[in-house]
């Protein structure tokens, strides 16, 4: 067995530099269509990210009975915060609520005369999940002590069908670019293993099993895909910090937030070590079947 194996990993390696540029050519092509499909990958993670965000921002307001003393509306929070899809509950006093108030209606006298005792005191609410805001609110509206809710639920609405056909795409597109990428990887080691058609049909010729030509050249494909993998990895790793970098210079309004590509490291080895495995090995094992039947 350990001969076997020894044999496999030796011609493997040899076929890599006998055919040097084919397999230059394979590693390529695996590292362009890795980077496609890892940059794409990234940047819808990151625009989810950014969506989740803005809709974590459209908050709630909860407004308590007037006639409530000051302690017991503060006492209404403990219970909006246990709603199941309650994320944040805020409290505002009226005396908060009517300087932002004033501040938000500089200069204009019709609400010159308004009072904090005109106002409520009242919670700002973010959700969990926004696209659960209606049974949310007919939660909320069952809490004692709470008199009226103002909730957005066209925004709310709006933000989770930009989540579900951002998903929708996002699978689409990463699939096709699989498909297209195993597509370009097969017909690259097709001709690399056209190259080698007469070698494989004297091995034929001596009595040389299916599997034991077979072998050599998955081992080779698996190590070729591990090799583009590592490879697009690592300038994957690059671009992405060199683009956070310039981000950082040109979006002085810090509109785009980008995690840093350390919370992405275990997913990102992951896929690309998976990826890699899967194009080199089945790209190999499909390809050189035409070529058995000498």
């Amino acid at each position: 067995m350990k001969n076997n194996l020894g044999y496999l990993l030796k011609e493997g390696i040899r076929g890599i530099f006998l055919h040097g540029f084919m397999s230059f050519a394979a590693v390529c092509v695996t590292v362009a269509c890795l980077l496609i499909v890892g940059s794409f990958s990234v940047l819808v993670y990151n625009v989810n990210i950014m969506v989740e965000d803005l809709n974590k921002t459209n908050e709630i307001l909860v407004y308590i009975d007037s006639e409530l003393p000051d302690a017991e509306a503060k006492s209404v929070g403990t219970q909006i915060n246990q709603v199941v899809n309650v994320h944040k509950a805020e409290f505002v006093s009226r005396e908060d609520a009517l300087a932002d108030f004033v501040e938000d209606h500089q200069g204009d006298e019709a609400f010159s005369g308004v009072e904090a005792s005109d106002l409520r005191h009242r919670y700002k609410v973010t959700l969990t999940d926004n696209a659960l805001m209606d049974q949310t609110v007919a939660e909320l509206e069952t809490i004692p002590g709470v008199a009226k809710i103002n909730a957005a639920f066209e925004l709310a609405e709006g933000f989770s069908t930009l989540q579900n056909v951002l998903h929708i795409a996002s699978i689409a597109v990463i699939t096709v670019l699989l498909v297209v990428s195993l597509l370009i990887i097969s017909n690259t080691v097709k001709l690399a293993m056209y190259d080698r058609k007469d070698e494989i049909a004297i091995m034929k010729m001596v009595g040389a099993t299916n599997a034991f030509i077979r072998l050599p050249f998955v081992v080779e494909g698996f190590i070729l895909g591990m090799v583009g993998a590592a490879l697009a990895f690592g300038v994957e790793w690059l671009m992405y910090n060199a683009l956070i970098g310039r981000l950082a210079v040109v979006d002085t309004l810090k509109l785009f937030s980008f995690v840093p590509f350390t919370d992405l490291l275990t997913p990102m080895i992951v896929t690309f070590a998976a990826a890699g495995l899967f194009v080199g090995v089945v790209g190999s094992w499909t390809s050189i079947r035409k070529f058995m039947n000498v």
